[in-house]
């Protein structure tokens, strides 16, 4: 972009309204696979009990996840994500395009924030743990060289990055706060290897603060306040994918 930089104001000027999305990076990269940009799915906007009750539904064409490996080939993603909708809090936010003219475009003015999240499920739970086993997979490169490396590379105690994280922490006096899907994914991961968890090995787990990490545990988990588990967490019945191995079992 150049320094001087034209700007239409006409998406302003109209008074346009638009909503500002917070969408999983997958829905994303399906939305880019749609056949000439067009339709992606459908938006089903209600009421329930007082409040906006609003359902993204993503085309069945685009469910099947074509970018994990081998194993892509039997992963879909969730169809149905239900959207929490947010307050666009006192703040003034538009949304603006860019065009190869070197020209910023004002499309309207944010009048509703919202997160879309995925409903989750068998599917989705499988989705997640094939993107994690991509994460971790390690990546190597043969290269062939024709003379010796003279550099002197030396370890460091600590790094850069790890120094400002921990006096980010220090300074707040308290854990940072990851964002909550993250969160959620690392309970469902943690979840996948024990049923039963205490509070404080959760937070070991996701490096979470505890009020922080309950409010999301009270969403898909149980607190088992008496009997053989007492003063631990389990995953909801919905949620949980060792049921059936288990009656197996007895």
């Amino acid at each position: 972009m150049s320094e001087k930089t034209e700007v239409d104001l006409t998406g302003a000027k109209e008074n346009t309204g638009v909503w500002l999305v917070k969408v999983p990076k997958y829905l994303a990269q399906q939305w880019a696979k749609a056949p000439g940009k067009g339709e992606v799915g459908k938006l089903k906007i209600g009421k329930k009990q007082g409040k906006s009750d609003v359902l993204f539904t993503l085309n069945k064409d685009l469910i099947n996840v074509s970018a994990l490996g081998e194993k892509a080939e039997s992963v879909e993603t969730p169809q149905d994500h239900p959207m929490t909708m947010l307050s666009v809090g006192g703040q003034t936010l538009a949304v603006f395009t860019e065009t190869s003219a070197d020209k910023i475009r004002v499309e309207g003015m944010v009048i509703q924030r919202a997160e879309c999240r995925p409903a989750v499920n068998e599917n989705y739970v499988k989705l997640k743990k094939l993107q994690m086993e991509a994460c971790t997979k390690p990546k190597r490169l043969t290269e062939q060289i024709d003379r010796a490396i003279t550099n002197n590379f030396r370890p460091v105690s600590n790094h850069v990055a790890n120094l400002e994280y921990e006096k980010k922490k220090k300074a707040e006096g308290r854990m940072v706060r990851a964002d909550r899907q993250q969160v959620t994914d690392m309970l469902f991961s943690a979840f996948e290897k024990h049923q039963y968890y205490n509070i404080k090995d959760l937070v070991e787990v996701t490096k979470q603060p505890v009020t922080y990490l309950k409010e999301i545990l009270r969403e898909i988990g149980l607190y088992n306040a008496k009997g053989t588990h007492k003063s631990t967490w389990e995953l909801k019945p919905e949620y949980r994918h060792y049921q059936e191995r288990d009656e197996e079992k007895n």
